[in-house]
């Protein structure tokens, strides 16, 4: 029989995120519209989370799906099916209206079979991503006016737990510790823990910070950070959310790096991944695993360039195991932290200036725009050391903690 959390552990996930992550940790508002994402594998938390909105005086937009294999998969039947017109076709309409209504949404990631879309043609998968862009315009125009809250969670599966290489119990451990689940008061513990995180972020956005040098056995690359920036944490956009991030101009990109940590894209694993930049731009990409699609990958329009540049203090996370899962292994502590880009979209609540402004200077201050966003991860010894306006040096991290 397959391990299920106990209820209470579920109604406190939910209750963490509706009350809690939404609203940017400050709980939704009575009235409130909040659209819930889940599929049949996350039924008990489905269940719970729109509890959890009505208790709290909301309204539930339900999206509710059936869950992806190899054999069943819609997403798999849909791009072995498709035409060219079908893969172009983005429901316009249908989007702009449905983030009119809403007020915030929450994911919850749960994958039946991690690598159910191995074998299906890459080129369509990649072009079905390009026609679902504007999405990321309408999703980043409504958050960067303040109108619009998200949180992304995870709920375990057997597949997702063998990745892992750990009994779905154990899988479920990791979880219930990195959400402070275990505790009686996990929204407080929460608030606790976010109160350090900015208190690194805010220490980053004094600094007068031009570049970046990561340094280790595994990296030498530069980033710039580029005008009107600001360091932020997640502030409950995920759960559990223990970096510290930016998004950097991409212009000033140089170097190269290696990361440790496999990409789960779309379902193929890509390992040993190394990246090459100049002038911003990925100009060398390799890997050990799936080459092939790194490199059409980083052919898509946008994604050859930077999107965000991100740390995690050891002693903070409390995410210490792989995960098979960008939304935890991109937040690692372990013995050194982990070091993490995304290459793709930049954020615009990075932006320092006027939201209301973004979209007019974005381009000219060097935020990379794309339809996608896909973080890599490196949970190897990084030295990060930051030089300054006046040409000053300062280590910023090293030996997987902020040096502040």
């Amino acid at each position: 029989m397959t391990y299920t959390p106990p209820p209470e552990v579920i109604e406190r996930y939910a209750k963490l995120l509706i009350d809690y992550a939404l609203g940017e940790g400050e709980g939704i508002k009575p009235g409130d519209v909040v659209q819930v994402i889940a599929n049949e594998d996350a039924r008990p938390m489905y269940a719970e989370l729109c509890k959890a909105v009505w208790r709290s005086g909301g309204h539930v937009l339900e999206n509710y799906a059936i869950a992806d294999d190899s054999d069943n998969g819609l997403k798999r039947s849909f791009l072995e099916l498709a035409s060219d017109e079908q893969l172009d076709f983005f429901p316009l309409t249908y989007v702009k209206g449905l983030f009119e209504q809403i007020d915030h949404y929450v994911v919850v990631e749960s994958v039946r079979d991690p690598h159910a879309l191995v074998g299906v043609d890459s080129a369509k998968l990649m072009r079905s991503q390009q026609a679902h862009g504007p999405a990321y315009e309408i999703v980043m125009s409504k958050i960067a006016a303040g109108k619009l809250t998200w949180t992304g969670v995870l709920y375990g599966t057997p597949g997702m737990a063998a990745e892992a290489r750990l009994s779905v119990e154990q899988y479920w451990e990791q979880i219930i510790k990195a959400c402070f689940l275990d505790d009686a008061d996990p929204i407080a513990r929460w608030r606790e823990c976010n109160a350090e995180l900015e208190t690194q972020s805010n220490w980053l956005s004094s600094l007068p910070i031009e570049r970046i040098h990561v340094e280790g056995e595994d990296a030498d690359l530069w980033i710039t950070l580029g005008e009107q920036r600001k360091w932020m944490t997640g502030s409950g956009a995920n759960i559990p959310s223990f970096e510290v991030f930016t998004s950097p101009d991409w212009r000033g990109t140089e170097g190269w790096i290696r990361f440790n940590q496999p990409l789960y894209y779309n379902g193929p694993l890509i390992e040993g991944i190394e990246l090459t930049f100049e002038a911003g731009r990925v100009v060398k990409a390799t890997a050990t695993t799936n080459e092939s699609l790194l490199k059409e990958m980083v052919a898509v329009d946008g994604a050859d360039k930077v999107g965000e540049f991100s740390l995690t203090d050891s002693r903070i996370s409390r995410v210490d195991h792989f995960m098979a899962n960008t939304l935890y292994d991109e937040n690692t502590g372990g013995e050194f932290g982990n070091t993490h880009i995304a290459l793709g979209f930049a954020l615009p609540f990075c932006f320092s200036g006027d939201q209301s402004k973004f979209g007019e200077l974005s381009e000219s201050l060097g935020f990379n725009q794309g339809p996608t966003h896909t973080d890599i991860v490196s949970t190897t010894d990084r030295t990060a050391t930051a030089t300054l306006r006046d040409g000053s040096q300062l280590v910023i991290y090293k030996d997987g903690k902020f040096t502040l």
